[in-house]
């Protein structure tokens, strides 16, 4: 059964770091990339990063360029978002997904983890 569990969330001042992580069940995790997703009030899920199956490649949408790093332990079946410089319109809840598929294509979800960054 294909389960996802984010962690790491938590409240932060603007300027602030925070590192998530996303524990997958999946036998094809190291076989498969990842991708962190983040919905804000009121708005749409969106594409933060991604990261191929070896941790080789990575993508960030152009918002979080230069300030959030994807990465992953294929031997732990996790991957991680270290997000620094966090800005009050970072506030969310992140998802973590297996594959780069846009947010409206994925069935299921994690419970997710709530970042809040504070002025």
């Amino acid at each position: 059964q294909v389960q996802l569990v984010e962690s790491g969330g938590g409240l932060v001042k603007a300027g602030g770091s925070l590192r998530l992580s996303c524990a997958a069940s999946r036998r094809t995790f190291s076989r498969t990339a990842m991708a962190w997703f983040r919905q804000a009030p009121g708005k749409e899920r969106e594409f933060v990063a991604g990261i191929g199956y070896s941790g080789d490649v990575t993508h960030y949408a152009d918002f979080v360029k230069g300030r959030f790093a994807v990465s992953r332990d294929n031997a732990k079946s996790t991957v991680y978002l270290q997000m620094n410089s966090l800005k009050p319109e970072d506030t969310a809840v992140y998802y973590c997904n297996f594959g780069l598929g846009a947010p409206e294509t994925y069935a299921y979800w994690g419970q997710g983890a709530q970042v809040t960054v504070s002025s």
